[in-house]
């Protein structure tokens, strides 16, 4: 492929608001505040285990990265609690580190906002317009394990055994509405699903509608719950992923290493809260980082494989650097897709080529689904908020179990943690999915 760089890279943002970062939230493997995320990821930890539970005895795959240790009667009331569904759990108690970083109080004991004060748009601390507030969930399958039960529950006791509850907190963009109404936004609250782009594409659509005019603040939340047998042994009989470690889970992930076999599925999800640059300052908000640019393309290749040459990854950060107004010599450190696949990391690196031209070599790159797992359709959230924490620490995190690199001559972080000193600024962020999605950001460390 040339490694000229696309005139496309130069053209300048046509932007008219900046948008800004003012809040993180995580529920992760990892951990389950943004600190022990990023802790663990910097530290090289690896949150791959084997899998606990009877349901997971007789897969050919049985581990994963699981989230533990978390009370979701801590955050919302025991019997909204019940009726809901773990990933639900985990989206909602994410968006409330991340509005509480920023400034904006959860409702007392879980009540939904408009609960909490007789009067709403008087009695409480949203800074902003209700109208002007959108929510958006990004997941690849949502509340699976709901529909899953509620079969089981058809087969073994008939239509009357089925929960009413399933059409309203069973669609993928049911978190979504439950954070609306949980905080009173009352501006677009939807689902954005795109496999495991997901997240950064949910990151890019509240990029264009604070820019463009439509919100003054946007809460994207990525969240997946897909450790279960049935997406386990679908993922597994596509050899899709890493078989054979369950006496070594930790050593699994492998991304760019010529042993590597395939992902680790992973649970969670992850929180950002983004706001114009404008509302930020004037309530005197603290300022994570910018969200400057984004991209999105597709492969029209194959439903699984990459295409080889990584046509539409390339695609993606081209037209994400175009709409940041950056070149490739503008770009400190990318955190890659890197699941760990053989065609997918091959590709990634034949797209970083062909966007990036030769610089591409020589940007720093850290592949952290090796410490936290893939979680899908939340992992372009996670790593967002790996780089914004990168950025803040200066610290470029790990890749894990890079014993034996396929690819010379590429400057992968490996092993340990890198001391950056004061060089990274600006970082690019890849989510790429089965179907061919494919979607890019960009980051940039506040002013």
């Amino acid at each position: 492929m040339s490694a000229s760089k696309p005139e496309a890279r130069h053209a300048q943002s046509t932007a008219s608001r900046r948008v800004v970062v003012t809040g993180l939230g995580a529920i992760t493997p990892s951990g389950n505040d943004v600190e022990s995320l990023w802790k663990s990821v910097v530290n090289g930890h690896s949150a791959i285990s084997v899998l606990e539970g009877e349901e997971f005895a007789d897969l050919t795959v049985r581990i994963g990265g699981q989230v533990r240790d978390f009370d979701a009667e801590a955050v919302l009331p025991r019997a909204l609690a019940r009726r809901l569904n773990p990933v639900q759990h985990w989206a909602i108690a994410a968006a409330d580190q991340a509005l509480g970083q920023a400034g904006i109080a959860r409702p007392e004991a879980g009540a939904t906002r408009t609960e909490a004060a007789a009067e709403p748009d008087e009695a409480d601390d949203i800074p902003w317009d209700r109208s002007r507030v959108a929510v958006i969930a990004a997941t690849g399958s949502g509340p699976v394990d709901s529909m899953q039960n509620a079969t089981r529950s058809l087969l073994d006791g008939g239509p009357r055994s089925v929960p009413l509850t399933l059409a309203i907190h069973g669609a993928p963009d049911s978190a979504a509405a439950l954070l609306s109404q949980r905080f009173d936004f009352r501006g677009p609250g939807q689902g954005v699903s795109a496999t495991c782009a997901s997240g950064a594409i949910g990151l890019g659509e509240g990029l264009r509608r604070i820019r463009h005019g439509y919100a003054d603040a946007v809460l994207v939340v990525g969240m997946e719950d897909c450790l279960n047998p049935v997406n386990l042994a679908s993922n597994a009989n596509m050899r899709a992923l890493a078989a054979g470690f369950e006496d070594d889970p930790t050593h699994a992930s492998r991304p760019f290493d010529k042993d590597r076999n395939g992902f680790v599925m992973s649970q969670g999800a992850a929180a950002i809260l983004l706001e114009s640059e404008d509302s930020a300052a004037a309530r005197g908000a603290s300022v994570l980082a910018e969200l400057t640019g984004f991209g999105a393309a597709g492969d029209a290749h194959h439903p699984t494989n990459p295409h080889p040459e990584g046509r539409g990854a390339a695609s993606a950060m081209i037209q994400a650097l175009a709409d940041a107004g950056l070149g490739a010599d503008d770009i400190d450190h990318i955190n890659a897709h890197a699941t760990g696949t053989p065609a997918g990391d091959a590709a990634e690196l034949k797209a970083f080529e062909a966007a990036l031209g030769e610089t591409a070599r020589s940007i720093p790159i850290s592949a952290t689904k090796s410490s936290t797992g893939h979680l899908l359709g939340a992992s372009g959230v996670v790593e967002a908020i790996i780089a914004i924490r990168t950025m803040a620490e200066q610290r470029l995190p790990p890749t894990l179990n890079l014993g034996d690199p396929e690819f010379a001559g590429w400057n992968i972080v490996a092993g340990q943690a890198r001391d950056a000193g004061d060089s990274i600024n600006s970082v690019l962020s890849t989510s790429f999915g089965f179907g061919g999605h494919n979607g890019a950001i960009i980051l940039r460390r506040p002013h």
